[in-house]
């Protein structure tokens, strides 16, 4: 049987949409529930700040109200294309947090919400010496940013994520036992022992470690939110593990890396606390009401899972249990406290 051909597309077709034809966007829903977040993810852009280029990830969302049936989603990808432009031709470096906080609330303007939510996730390149060597070798990092607007003003959130390394303290006390124990038949003495202990590095199993700190500003902030540089992160982030780690070093590299990191034998849970006294020590000037996350992921080699730690919460919740006071009995979450910002 012969098909007829498909009728020309008019006025009345669904895919034209002439002048005095309804948003459809702005109807009623069939069921009457307002959506928490609504919105577009894993939006991939390449980013050039004069030399230096970002592969960026971003995430953006709006609160709906009940009344509405859907979001504009094309204007997410309008928005964020004018907020990078404006970047390409004003900063330098990126300030992943500024791009996430003009394009929140021209996305709240543009969606006519209650609040909007932009994270940004961009990869770039470092340059910097090898420890022995000075070999010159590129690491990536990860530049985090998020935003939150609404009637109250933005919050603004900067963060890093860094690659390191960690050496397990359990397995190294374990070897370090049975080298004393071979130690002992051999006829050293105990003072030798310990001698020899404490100038040879102990064997023990190493992971590769993910260490994440994010920042966050209240809207009261100004420029106080200014003052923090993603280097000063990165050096935290870093400090935290057992040793940092290089895509391209030589043999005199190699021992220098291995030795320090099992000089300084770290626990997941060694790196989040260390993040955390890090930031309270060089960004002493913070206030007590500015936000903290700290995140680290070990990837195991004698097992098959992967262990992880975090702590989030409040400066001045923090600075009193440093020192010596209770811990805060609920700290809220990153996710929480962006949702904070519509009161």
């Amino acid at each position: 049987m012969s098909q007829a051909p498909p009728a020309p597309l008019t006025a009345a077709s669904p895919s034209i949409l002439p002048d005095g034809v309804p948003d459809v966007q702005a109807r009623k829903p069939s069921v009457h529930v307002a959506l928490s977040r609504v919105g577009v993810t894993n939006v991939e852009k390449v980013i050039r700040v004069h030399d230096e280029l970002y592969s960026a990830r971003i995430d953006c969302f709006v609160d709906l109200g009940a009344a509405q049936k859907g979001a504009h989603m094309s204007r997410f990808e309008e928005v964020i294309n004018e907020a990078i432009g404006e970047v390409v031709l004003h900063e330098a470096p990126l300030h992943a947090e500024l791009l996430a906080c003009r394009i929140a609330e021209r996305i709240r303007a543009r969606q006519d919400a209650r609040r909007a939510e932009v994270h940004i996730a961009a990869r770039y390149p470092e340059h910097k010496p090898a420890p022995v060597s000075g070999t010159q070798t590129q690491e990536i990092y990860t530049l985090l940013g998020c935003a939150s607007a609404s009637a109250r003003g933005t919050r603004r959130v900067v963060g890093v994520q860094a690659t390191g390394m960690t050496a397990c303290p359990c397995a190294q006390e374990l070897v370090a036992a049975g080298a004393r124990n071979d130690l002992a038949r051999a006829g050293f003495s105990g003072e030798q022992i310990e001698q020899i202990i404490a100038c040879v590095p102990v064997a023990t199993h190493n992971q590769r470690g993910i260490g994440t700190l994010q920042v966050g500003f209240p809207e009261s902030a100004g420029e106080t939110a200014e003052a923090i540089d993603a280097t000063q992160l990165l050096a935290i982030v870093e400090a935290a593990m057992s040793s940092e780690i290089y895509e391209l070093m030589k043999r005199s590299d190699e021992a220098e890396v291995v030795a320090k990191a099992h000089r300084r034998p770290r626990f997941v849970e060694d790196c989040v606390r260390e993040m955390i006294s890090g930031v309270l020590e060089r960004l002493a000037e913070l206030p007590d009401d500015v936000f903290l996350a700290a995140r680290q992921e070990n990837l195991e080699t004698i097992h098959q899972h992967n262990v992880l730690a975090e702590r989030h919460g409040l400066l001045g919740n923090l600075r009193t249990e440093l020192a010596g006071g209770a811990p805060a009995p609920v700290e809220v979450t990153l996710e929480a406290w962006l949702q904070q910002a519509a009161g």
